[in-house]
C-alpha cells in the first residue's frame, strides 16, 4: 500500500486524478478502523493533513459559512458552536475527546455511513457539499443529493471533498440520537431539526434509520403549514403528528443495534422532543 502526501490542494487533486483508488485520510478515525479489521484494503492512502486550506473556515459574501473538510469536530464545537448549534450538538456525541480532536465532518461525508452523526444536521440546515476534481473543477452538491446508498456518495472517483457550505442558524437547531450507551457509540437512530422562522419553515434530517441519511419532507411540510408562527401556541397534537410523519420517512432494518420497529418508534420520539425543545427556545427568545 502506497502512502501519498501532497503538500497543496492542487497537488492532491492531481494525485487523485492519477490514483482514483487512493483513499483520502485526514483524521483517519473511520479509515483506520476499516484497515485494522481488514474491511477495506486500498492500493494507496492519500494523506491530506499537509493541505492547510482544508482546515480553514470563513463567512462568504452571500452570508453562508464555508467550512473546510479538515476542520475537526473539536474546532467546530469551539469555534462554530454558536453559528451551527445543531452540527455542534452532533459533534459532541462523536466518540471520545481524542476522536473529536482528529475526526472531521469532511471525513464523515467521505465515509457516507447512514449512521454518521454529522449528516442529519447538514440535511436539516440545507447544506451543500463542495467537491472538486482536476479535470472538471468545482461542483456543489446539495446534502440531500449527496448520499446514494450505504456508504456510497455522489463523489466521482477523481473528486475530493473540499468544504461544506451552510447558512448560520436563523433559528433553533437540535440534534438527538439513541445509542446502546451514553457515549462513544454508533447511533441506533438519530434526528436533527432546524427551524427557519424568517421563512416559516423547518428542516429535518434522519440518521441510521434508512440506507442513507434523509430528510422527512412530509414532516417538514406539515410543520411549515401547521405551526403557529405568529403567536407561538403549540397544539398538543401537533408534535405527535410530526413524529408520526418523521417515522414514516424512515426505512430501517433489524440489526445488532436495534430492530426496525424500535427505530421507527425512536425516530418519532426524537422528532417530538426536538420540536418541543426548538419551539420553546424560539419563543423564549421572543
Amino acid at each position: 500500500m502506497d502512502f501519498l502526501r501532497p503538500a497543496t490542494w492542487a497537488e492532491a487533486l492531481e494525485v487523485k486524478a492519477e490514483r482514483p483508488g487512493a483513499v483520502p485520510v485526514q483524521g483517519g478515525t473511520d479509515v483506520m478502523v476499516e484497515l485494522n479489521f481488514d474491511v477495506h484494503r486500498p492500493d494507496a492512502l492519500l494523506d491530506l493533513n499537509r493541505v492547510a486550506a482544508l482546515g480553514e473556515w470563513g463567512a462568504e459574501e452571500d452570508g453562508r459559512l464555508r467550512v473546510g473538510a479538515g476542520v475537526t469536530y473539536a474546532r467546530l464545537i469551539a469555534e462554530l458552536g454558536d453559528r451551527l448549534p445543531g452540527l455542534a450538538q452532533a459533534a459532541r456525541t462523536v466518540g471520545s475527546p481524542q476522536i473529536r480532536n482528529r475526526g472531521t465532518v469532511g471525513g464523515n461525508l467521505g465515509a457516507a455511513s447512514p449512521a454518521g452523526d454529522g449528516h442529519p444536521p447538514l440535511l436539516a440546515a440545507g447544506a451543500e457539499i463542495e467537491v472538486e476534481s482536476a479535470a472538471r473543477g468545482v461542483r456543489m452538491i446539495p446534502a440531500e443529493e449527496f448520499y446514494l446508498g450505504v456508504k456510497r456518495s455522489a463523489l466521482e472517483p477523481d473528486e475530493l471533498i473540499r468544504a461544506f457550505w451552510t447558512r448560520p442558524a436563523g433559528g433553533p437547531q437540535y440534534f438527538s440520537k439513541v445509542g446502546t450507551r451514553n457515549a462513544m457509540v454508533i447511533a441506533v437512530c438519530s434526528f436533527a431539526l432546524a427551524l427557519h422562522p424568517a421563512e416559516r419553515r423547518a428542516g429535518t434530517g434522519i440518521g441510521s434509520a434508512a440506507p442513507t441519511p434523509r430528510r422527512a419532507v412530509a414532516a417538514e411540510e406539515f410543520l411549515a403549514a401547521e405551526l403557529d408562527w405568529d403567536t407561538g401556541r403549540l397544539d398538543p397534537g401537533l408534535p405527535r403528528r410530526f413524529g408520526e410523519l418523521a417515522a414514516g420517512a424512515a426505512s430501517p432494518i433489524d440489526d445488532v443495534r436495534g430492530t426496525a420497529t424500535y427505530r421507527r418508534h425512536a425516530v418519532a420520539v426524537l422528532a417530538r422532543r426536538t420540536l418541543a425543545w426548538a419551539w420553546h427556545d424560539l419563543w423564549k427568545e421572543g
